[in-house]
């Protein structure tokens, strides 16, 4: 079997590193390194590159904290990213390499978010077998509610009825460049108010992001006589349509706005995407379900797909030993 490298991300790999990320069959725009760029104040970055001599064949973006190194907790997915040339038993090379590396370096843990199978341009789940090989341990399991655009999907009567309301309410759904109404006049307080929570990214940091992916971070409000009363910030990728934050303010939500916001969405702007993501309903690691909001994502037509998270210990780097026959 061949003998991989692994080293840590330097700022000369830059170009090398969006350049492969380009190409693997299991990436989006968020791991290119000016996404990733943002989060460089919050978390130190660890990200690795795995080689075979000078050829790049993996990269994992990760951040470090104390002795254990992360898949990076500032991006919504991570995992190990491959180009679709690499093989099983490659990849199962390349992991041991990886824990190795970690191991000789005194880092005890690697968590590992998985990438949901919907974000693959093809099949990539290579690493789920690689990591059951590596006796890692389930620790978090979110629930996406998700919608398969190819397929029919009946809308729930109550989502009809209230995506009639929207229209008889004469709401205007609008597709806008700046980000400040809705943070500012919508999603800031709802999530102060609902939750004692901020945006995972702040107004600025959100602008900057739209600055460097245009086509792919899009903003839809939806306005009562001119006046915002909701929204949904989009992360688009080639095959999936993310919701990245939703929010109404409270006292509208029943006249029906961000419902005809989303019926719009999924059978008008993005009919032809593969697959719509409203994202996770879940809190405390997944162990709890918010039923209300999972159940407004299902009425749409949505089902659950899982998205997985890993620990394993560095140290485990030799069950990978003897596997292959």
């Amino acid at each position: 079997m061949k003998n991989y490298s692994v080293r840590q991300y330097q700022e000369n790999d830059y170009q090398n590193w969006n350049a492969f990320i380009g190409q693997a069959k299991n990436s989006t725009f968020l791991f290119h390194r000016d996404f990733m760029g943002y989060h460089n104040v919050k978390f130190q970055d660890y990200s690795l590159i795995v080689l075979d001599k000078e050829k790049w064949v993996a990269v994992l973006p990760a951040n470090i904290v104390g002795n254990e190194v992360f898949s990076h907790q500032g991006l919504t997915y991570g995992g190990l990213v491959y180009n679709e040339k690499i093989k099983l038993a490659s990849v199962i090379e390349i992991f041991k390499g990886i824990l190795s590396f970690l191991n000789e370096n005194n880092i005890e843990k690697l968590q590992l978010k998985l990438i949901p199978s919907i974000y693959h341009q093809k099949p990539a789940e290579e690493i789920n077998y690689v990591l059951f090989l590596a006796k890692a341990q389930l620790i978090r399991r979110d629930s996406m509610a998700v919608i398969d655009l190819s397929k029919k999907n009946i809308l729930s009567k109550l989502r009809k009825r209230s995506v009639q309301k929207g229209v008889s309410n004469d709401f205007k759904i609008k597709e806008v460049e700046d980000f400040k109404l809705f943070w500012n006049d919508v999603l800031i307080p709802n999530l102060a108010l609902r939750h004692q929570a901020k945006p995972v990214h702040s107004l600025e940091e959100i602008a900057k992001l739209k600055t460097l992916f245009p086509n792919n971070i899009r903003q839809f409000n939806v306005y009562e006589n001119g006046i915002i009363n909701a929204g949904t910030t989009i992360f688009e990728t080639d095959n999936v349509v993310h919701c990245q934050y939703i929010s109404g303010k409270e006292a509208k939500n029943e006249l029906g706005g961000l419902d005809l916001l989303f019926h719009h969405l999924i059978t008008e702007v993005f009919k032809n995407k593969h697959f719509f993501d409203f994202g996770i309903s879940n809190e405390n690691q997944g162990r709890k379900l918010n039923n209300g909001l999972s159940y407004w994502k299902e009425s749409f037509g949505a089902s659950v797909i899982v998205h997985d998270f890993y620990e394993v210990k560095s140290i485990n780097h030799n069950l990978l030993d003897n596997v292959l026959l």
